[in-house]
């Protein structure tokens, strides 16, 4: 087996790492620096430019260079440099190959294998996306990890905890994870993730530069591409300069005229209070589907360059009250992890012992008729609920739904919608059944998903012995080849018990956003009430409403309290700003704990 690099494919730095002498390290680029910026430029003779070199161009040449195009990883945009359209994976690959090459001269050998990271809340298409990236720079990508599932291993190996419970923030250039992670001995164990893939530190960026044009009587859209990058630039470094002072000054210059405005803190915790709310979304999730208090974490784990931001910090602070934060090395901690994976696949005497058991991002399912109100399309049914310990296998059983039904068409979905439209169609299989009465006839599915993102899906016809297999890999369906079916062979070993889970408008738009929040039999139980309820709202009697909205609203209370949050995390941006305008940064900087020796925000 030939080396096996790390890579961080960062929204706006990516790094690349591998395993030696019992340790994770970072290999510098052909600049000798380890951030090399996800910048890509395309010169008029087609000279590519990747990294520090575009990234200068961005002011030069802002009509073709292109950065954060991570965002769309799997999606149809496109983006057009000298008369050329490139997908996102396109753009990535060329920051990958630069990668790989840096890779190589260091190193001195060929590298053909890498293992890449991705923020948790990347969905199946977005993963065979970076998968793909990885493929046209010359990769062998076997294996995709999650970022923060990366951040925990550095973490873990920078500061062994006999047993800790860790909520590692991650808030990079573009995207935000929030993972909680229980850790014993050799076993790091993803227990809940959540996250925000379009959230990140150059949102901040763009709030200050749009704040710098209002002050200054301009509008930033309404300015020329390279005019808006000159402001973007000076908001950026505004940014980093209010992690280390109260007051920081932008300035920009074109057109033979100067601007400038000084912004503080307290100004950037302003015009961020959209932002703020997001970020709090996330931290509340994972803690409510873990049921996990503020006060039961050992520590929150700081990661993502935009982490180092002294707002944020202390909005977390805020948020979580009494909590002990640990400073990693927010640029580095994912490159390092991923580091540690690849001495994990190399299976280096090491790290052979370390266990890393992840999750499933998002829930898999598949959709059942809804006679209630067939206009919002058909029910969710889940049958691997998000947040399940991975390898998954679980089973339902659907019956037919008319009489002398003659197929059953089963679709496969990933989301936490309660309709099937709401959420994200991966693919769909149909089996013949024979003519019988409604509900006679059914059909056994089962669901397999493992941590590579092979999804298998499984129908098998009782009263006929049919049965039929779907392989999903990272979102697309694939023929099986002889590894993906030894793969399959074992997944097919798993036998797990099904655990699925499955308004008057305002009641009922309260139970679908009540419904998204919760997992297991909570989830299963509220999904019963909303059926009912909408079904006698369609009956139109009024008396059996009022009655069934009891019941909904008495359950969803009871929810709320029950298994949501019960110790306050209380995200009012008002609140945080009166205890920031009284906080002493100084006194408060002590209370940042810096971990294995490497510390930020000097």
């Amino acid at each position: 087996m030939g080396r096996i690099i790390g890579i961080d494919l960062g929204t706006t730095n990516s790094l690349v790492s591998y395993w030696e002498d019992g340790a994770s390290h970072l290999i510098p680029n052909r600049f000798g620096e380890f951030l090399t910026p996800s910048v890509v430029s395309i010169g008029k003779n087609g000279t590519v430019y990747v990294g520090a070199a575009a990234k200068q161009r961005m002011i030069t040449q802002p009509e073709n260079t292109v950065s954060v195009f991570k965002r769309a990883m799997g999606t149809d945009r496109t983006y057009n440099l000298r008369g050329k359209w490139y997908r996102a994976e396109e753009l990535s690959a060329l920051i990958l190959k630069a990668l790989k090459e840096d890779a190589e001269a260091y190193l001195k050998e060929p590298v053909e294998e890498a293992i890449i990271s991705v923020p948790a809340y990347f969905n199946d298409i977005a993963r065979k996306a970076t998968r793909k990236a990885g493929q046209l720079a010359g990769l062998r990508v076997d294996r995709i990890i999650n970022e923060p599932s990366a951040a925990a291993l550095a973490c873990q190996q920078a500061n062994p905890q006999q047993d800790a419970k860790l909520l590692v923030f991650d808030l990079g250039g573009g995207t935000l994870d929030v993972s909680l992670v229980d850790c014993m001995d050799n076993v790091i164990e993803i227990l809940a993730v959540s996250g925000n893939n379009h959230l990140g530190g150059s949102d901040f960026d763009r709030v200050l530069a749009e704040h710098f044009c209002v002050k200054n009587q301009m509008v930033l859209g309404a300015l020329k591409p390279g005019q808006q990058e000159i402001i973007l630039k000076a908001a950026e470094k505004a940014k980093i300069d209010l992690s280390y002072a109260e007051e920081a000054t932008m300035r920009a210059a074109f057109d033979n005229q100067e601007w400038s405005l000084v912004v503080s803190r307290q100004t950037l915790i302003q015009i961020s209070a959209p932002l703020f709310k997001k970020i709090a979304a996330p931290i509340k999730r994972v803690l409510n589907d873990a049921q996990i208090q503020p006060s039961e974490l050992t520590r929150v784990v700081m990661v993502g360059g935009s982490s180092k931001m002294f707002v944020v910090q202390q909005y977390l602070k805020f948020l979580l009250k009494n909590v002990s934060f640990a400073v990693a090395d927010p640029d580095h901690m994912i490159a390092l992890g991923v580091g540690i994976f690849a001495g994990i696949k190399e299976r280096n005497e090491d790290v052979r012992d370390l266990i890393l058991t992840d999750i499933c991002p998002f829930s898999l399912g598949t959709g059942v008729i809804n006679r209630d109100d067939p206009s919002k399309g058909d029910y969710m049914s889940t049958l691997i609920p998000r947040n399940s310990s991975l390898p998954a296998s679980h089973i339902g059983k659907y019956s037919t739904s008319v009489d002398n039904q003659k197929k059953v068409t089963i679709g496969v979905y990933q989301g936490e919608d309660l309709y099937v439209n709401n959420n994200l169609y991966l693919g769909e299989m149909t089996v013949s059944v024979p003519p019988a009465p409604e509900g006679k006839e059914h059909v056994m599915v089962r669901f397999t998903y493992d941590i590579n993102g092979l999804l298998v899906v499984d129908l098998h016809v009782p009263s006929t012995g049919e049965k039929k297999q779907l392989v999903f890999v990272n979102g697309v369906t694939q023929e099986a080849d002889d590894d993906l079916k030894k793969q399959i062979q074992e997944l097919e070993k798993l036998v797990i018990a099904p655990k699925e889970d499955q308004n008057n408008q305002m009641i009922l738009s309260r139970a679908e956003g009540l419904y998204a929040q919760l997992t297991g039999d909570a989830k299963k139980v509220l999904e019963g009430h909303i059926r009912t309820f909408t079904k006698i709202l369609a009956s139109g009697s009024k008396t059996k409403a009022m009655k069934a909205s009891k019941a909904l609203m008495t359950y969803m209370d009871l929810c709320e309290q029950l298994y949501l949050q019960k110790e306050e995390v209380n995200g009012d941006l008002d609140d945080f700003q009166s205890w920031f305008a009284g906080l002493n940064s100084a006194e408060d900087d002590e209370d940042m704990e810096d971990w294995g020796g490497i510390g930020f925000l000097s």
